[in-house]
């Protein structure tokens, strides 16, 4: 009788270790996947809420998001390491930059985008007249992406834009770009070596 109890206490307690062996690997796998998942979205817990400086008329608001949208066509060809695609929007930001009206800046305004705009129409330029050198393109897109964030600080980019940084692009000198969404994809590397971007600010 001792035996066949001593049988059953000790089942039930090899039992109970599996379960909780089983449960604790499904914890482990669902930290595991959530982990990824934020990764993946981008981890804004620790990014610094911005807004931009100025009000702007509503026409030249308008005429700036072209110019935001096209860059953000680039940033979106080269995730997708399609160089034809990023010149492309290269050439297009680069006929926006030439629209706009800036007689509807005010003074000081106008000084601040004056500061930005002959860079910004440079870099595009470069990324529209190299559709097969995408390094290149690249080169150029890091230092397009300083100006386009000077931009949106400034004036807005007509929505929400995540301000992330790669620490390992432009061989690890690092290197910042703007994005339209929470999700994390690396132009500098075609989309992929995402772990190591930081969603430095969220720009509304």
């Amino acid at each position: 009788m001792k035996k066949t109890t001593l049988f059953i206490s000790a089942t039930l307690f090899i039992i109970a270790a599996c379960n909780n062996n089983k449960s604790s690997e499904e914890n482990d796998k669902s930290t595991m996947n959530m982990d990824s998942s934020q990764k993946a979205m981008g981890d804004t817990t620790s990014a610094k809420e911005i807004t931009h400086s100025f009000n702007v008329d509503p026409e030249l608001a308008s005429s700036l998001k072209t110019v935001i949208d096209h860059y953000l066509h680039i940033k979106n060809a080269l995730v997708n390491d399609d160089g034809h695609d990023a010149a492309s929007g290269g050439k297009q930001m680069s006929d926006a930059i030439a629209k706009v009206n800036k007689s509807l800046f005010t003074a000081e305004q106008k000084k601040i985008y004056d500061d930005i705009e002959d860079d910004l129409k440079e870099h595009a330029e470069h990324i529209g007249k190299n559709a097969k050198d995408i390094d290149h393109q690249r080169e150029h897109f890091i230092m397009m992406s300083e100006d386009v964030y000077d931009l949106v600080k400034a004036f807005g980019g007509g929505q929400t834009l995540y301000h992330d940084h790669c620490p390992m692009a432009d061989d690890n000198k690092g290197g910042m770009w703007l994005s339209e969404t929470k999700e994390v994809k690396n132009p500098y590397f075609a989309g992929k070596m995402n772990e190591c971007v930081k969603v430095k600010e969220v720009i509304k």
